[in-house]
C-alpha cells in the first residue's frame, strides 16, 4: 500500500480486506461494540509492529470475510468519526472515515495512521496489535513505544531557530576551528561540498527551505548564541567569604560559542586555583592546589552539556567562595537518570546529544558517562572531600569543598 492510503485504489483496499492474516486489518460486523472499535483504533495508532503504514477497520464485514449487508448511513459514519475526538483516545489519533463500495458491497472504512506521539491510550490503557489480535501493552512494550516517540521527535538542540539566519553564524570559526576538529583531514581534502552543505551535514542548519540555523549551530559557532538561546552563557562569581552577602572579588559573564566559552572557562579555573608551596614537610618542594583542576573542568563541562536549554533562561552558575565552589546547573536529571540514581556509575543519558557531540569533537570531552567518576577520583587524589550533589527535578547543585 502506498504511503497515502487515501489515494489508494479500491483494489488495494480489497486486497487488505481479503488478507485474513494481516495484522493491519480489523473487521467488524457492526458498530454495536464501540469499545472494541476504539481499542482497534488505539492499537493501530500505536503501530507496535512498526509497519509505519496505516491500519484499516472495515465496518460491515464479518471475521470470516463475508459481508453483513450493513446500512452505511450518515449517523453510522458520524459515530465513527466522533471516536477520534471524544477524549477517550489520547493523544488524538489521525484517522479518516469513508464509505466505500468494495467487491460490490457498501462498507465503512476507518483508516488509522501511526501516531507520532505514542503511546496512545484508550481510557488510560495502551492497546497494541499482537498478530491478528489486540492486547494491552506490557511495561516493556510501553517502554518501546515511548522510545519510538523520542526517536521521532527532534531533540531540542537540533530544533531550527527560524528567527536566525546564516549571518548569525561565525563561518570563519566554523572553518578554522570546528570543521577540522569534526571531520578527518583526508575527508576534508577530498570534499567538494559547499559550505552550506557542510553546515547541513553537521546539523548546524536545516535541510529544508527556508534554511535556518539550528540550536546546536548557534551554540557551536553562533556569533552571539544567547541572543536566541537566552541561557546559553556561564555566570562566574568570586566571593571573598562564605556567603553570597560577602564582598564580591570578581564576576564575569562568559558568553560566546562553545569553543570560546569552554576555553574561557578553563582560563577562569586556572586563574582562581591557588597552589601553595610546602618546603618544610619534605626534602623537595611540594605543590598542593586547593582544588583539582580536572575535577572542576569535568563538573563545569557536565553542567554546560546537560543543562536545560529549552525551558530555562538561567545560565550555568559557578560561584567561588573562600571555602567551596558551587556549580549550579539549570537542568535536572533526564531520561534514565533520576534523582535517586544520579551519579551512579554506568547511569547516563543525554538531554542535548548534539551538544555532547560538539564538545567531544572540540576535545573538551574525551569519554562519555564518566565525568563524575573522574571528578571524584581527581578530588580524592588531591585531598579534597567528596563532591556533594543536591539533585532536584529541574536543577542540580554541585558543591566542591576546598582542600583542607
Amino acid at each position: 500500500m502506498e504511503k497515502n492510503i487515501m489515494k489508494d485504489k479500491d483494489e488495494q483496499l480489497e486486497e487488505l480486506l481479503a488478507d485474513m492474516e494481516s495484522d493491519r486489518v480489523e473487521r467488524k460486523e457492526s458498530i454495536s461494540d464501540t469499545g472494541r472499535i476504539r481499542q482497534a483504533i488505539c492499537a493501530f495508532a500505536n503501530d507496535m509492529p512498526n509497519h509505519r503504514k496505516p491500519g484499516v477497520i472495515f465496518i460491515g464485514v464479518r471475521d470470516d470475510g463475508t459481508y453483513a449487508n450493513l446500512a452505511i448511513n450518515d449517523e453510522l459514519l458520524r459515530t465513527l468519526s466522533d471516536m477520534r475526538s471524544d477524549g477517550n483516545i489520547l493523544p488524538i489519533p489521525m484517522m479518516t472515515v469513508q464509505k466505500r463500495i468494495l467487491c460490490g458491497c457498501e462498507l465503512a472504512v476507518v483508516i488509522v495512521h501511526p501516531s507520532d506521539f505514542p503511546p496512545v491510550r484508550y481510557n488510560g490503557r495502551i492497546w497494541i496489535r499482537v498478530g491478528p489480535r489486540r492486547a494491552t501493552a506490557t511495561i516493556e512494550e510501553e517502554r518501546r513505544l515511548a522510545e519510538k516517540r523520542r526517536a521521532r521527535d527532534l531533540p531540542f538542540d537540533l530544533q531550527p531557530i527560524p528567527s536566525a539566519s546564516l549571518d548569525d553564524l561565525d563561518l570563519d570559526l566554523f572553518n578554522r576551528i570546528y570543521l577540522p576538529s569534526a571531520v578527518a583531514a583526508e575527508v576534508l581534502r577530498g570534499n567538494a561540498r559547499s559550505q552550506q552543505q557542510q553546515l547541513t551535514s553537521l546539523r548546524f542548519i536545516t535541510v529544508t527551505e527556508p534554511v535556518a540555523p539550528t540550536v546546536i549551530g548557534l551554540l557551536a559557532v553562533g556569533k552571539s548564541p544567547s541572543d536566541y538561546i537566552p541561557g546559553a552563557y556561564l555566570q562566574f562569581l568570586r566571593i571573598e567569604g562564605v556567603t553570597l552577602t560577602d564582598p564580591i572579588g570578581d564576576q564575569k559573564e562568559v558568553q560566546g560559542p562553545l569553543p570560546e566559552l569552554l576555553r574561557t572557562l578553563d582560563d577562569i579555573l586556572n586563574a582562581n586555583i591557588h597552589i601553595p608551596t610546602d618546603i618544610r614537610s619534605a626534602s623537595t618542594e611540594l605543590r598542593h592546589p586547593d582544588y583539582a583542576l580536572d575535577a572542576l573542568q569535568q563538573l563545569a563541562r557536565n553542567a554546560i552539556m546537560h543543562r536545560d536549554y529549552a525551558t530555562s533562561n538561567a545560565p550555568v552558575r559557578l560561584t567561588w567562595f573562600t571555602n567551596r565552589i558551587e556549580i549550579q546547573n539549570p537542568g535536572g536529571p533526564y531520561g534514565q537518570v533520576t534523582v535517586e540514581n544520579f551519579g551512579n556509575p554506568g547511569i547516563t543519558d543525554y538531554r542535548n546529544p548534539s551538544v555532547a557531540e560538539v564538545m567531544h569533537n572540540l576535545g573538551f570531552v574525551q569519554r562519555f558517562g564518566v565525568g563524575i567518576q573522574i571528578a571524584r577520583k581527581s578530588l580524592a587524589d588531591n585531598g579534597n572531600p567528596e563532591p556533594e550533589f543536591d539533585v532536584h527535578e529541574n536543577h542540580i547543585l554541585v558543591i566542591v569543598r576546598r582542600r583542607p
